[in-house]
């Protein structure tokens, strides 16, 4: 375990416990609102394709229609569920990954299994690296960007990451939890 992964483990497990307060009031307000269970729990591609389950605040009903199916994801979100997700609130849980080494900090945000095969080589070296509660995708556009775009940002992070990258990051990301999600027209 190198010295930047082992930081970020105790960092995460400190955060946990600081910020415990904040997660049992929203463990409590989706377990009310929403009802259980409280957390998202989905495989995803970690480093080296090495599959993990991402935890995050569940933010959807499990909805269906006559067939079975589930319903379209706008009409499955909740309004808690949304101001989960525009605050991104709903990540915090993903601290428990960091904690476990599963994830870091900063990087490319884990995707499905599928998605990444479906990515080919992009796939691939989106892998080379942990994923990230936060990124430089999340960071300059998000849900607003295509995957293409995403994937085309996630790339550049990896091949120009940096601990003052990593910090300009992790600000920005404060800001799109306070003003919300834009597309920057510099990402550098």
């Amino acid at each position: 375990m190198t010295a930047i992964s082992l930081i970020s483990r105790v960092s995460a497990l400190l955060l946990l416990v600081g910020l415990s307060p904040v997660l049992i009031a929203l463990w409590m307000i989706c377990a009310i609102g929403q009802g259980r269970p409280v957390l998202f729990r989905q495989y995803r591609s970690g480093k080296g394709m090495i599959p993990f389950k991402l935890l995050k605040f569940r933010t959807m009903r499990d909805l269906r229609d006559d067939n079975g199916d589930l319903l379209p994801d706008r009409q499955r979100v909740t309004s808690i569920g949304t101001f989960l997700r525009r605050s991104r609130l709903d990540e915090l849980p993903g601290l428990i990954n960091v904690a476990r080494g599963e994830m870091a900090f900063v990087g490319p945000r884990p995707l499905l299994p599928i998605t990444i095969d479906e990515l080919g080589g992009r796939g691939l070296r989106r892998c080379a690296v942990k994923p990230g509660l936060t990124g430089w995708s999340q960071v300059n556009g998000n849900t607003l960007l295509t995957l293409d775009q995403k994937v085309g940002l996630d790339l550049w992070y990896i091949d120009n990451r940096s601990v003052l990258l990593d910090l300009k990051i992790l600000a920005r990301t404060v800001l799109v939890m306070i003003a919300g999600e834009k597309i920057r027209a510099n990402t550098a």
